[in-house]
């Protein structure tokens, strides 16, 4: 089980992630997130932290234009949070990425990953509302990877990894308000129950 987390939109706070060993960082290029970056944000993040993969996360840009950023930045991960197709997962995997997609979605059948993420009307992630865990066991049945996200906390995480997902995705609890990721909640969050976490939930045998 592996720890993303999402919204990072500074150097100083990707390092300090990098330092507490987290495994995955996500780059929000969604125009209407308050965590949104540039790609010259994002190129500066990327140079300053080494140690975890990037995730570039994208919602409405064609998949020509998401290679583009992603070859640009050399990320790892691509996450299609929008209404994607097979052929954009098809073309992303071509271009070398690990391609993951929002559970429901077209893309999300041929993807490497499926995130499973809270809903808020039209609003599928970002919201900090708790995602429907009972998805997971299906996917996991079914032998998919999974990422799980939204309003995962500090509160509920050990009860977030005995789903069984393969990444558990943190956001806005780690933030001050929205867009502003507080070291301080970081540093709770992965010595006080993450390190435990992740031991007492080894992956589950399907």
């Amino acid at each position: 089980m592996k720890l993303k987390v999402c919204g990072i939109n500074n150097a100083e706070f990707a390092v300090h992630a990098a330092k507490l060993g987290v495994d995955y960082l996500g780059l929000i290029f969604a125009e209407k997130s308050p965590r949104r970056v540039t790609v010259e944000q994002a190129r500066e993040i990327v140079a300053a932290a080494s140690g975890p993969k990037f995730v570039g996360v994208f919602t409405t840009q064609p998949p020509d234009e998401i290679e583009r950023t992603a070859s640009s930045l050399g990320l790892n991960t691509v996450q299609l949070h929008g209404n994607y197709d097979d052929s954009a997962v098809s073309a992303l995997k071509n271009a070398g990425f690990e391609v993951w997609a929002l559970e429901g979605s077209p893309a999300s059948a041929s993807a490497d990953a499926v995130l499973v993420d809270g809903r808020d009307g039209e609003r599928c992630g970002g919201t900090g509302r708790v995602a429907d865990w009972s998805v997971v066991h299906a996917l996991k049945a079914a032998r998919r990877r999974v990422v799980l996200a939204g309003g995962i906390s500090a509160l509920n995480v050990r009860q977030a990894a005995a789903t069984g997902a393969d990444v558990i995705d943190v956001n806005s609890s780690l933030e001050t308000a929205p867009g502003v990721k507080c070291a301080g909640l970081l540093n709770a969050f992965v010595k006080s129950c993450w390190w435990g976490c992740r031991e007492s939930n080894p992956e589950p045998t399907v």
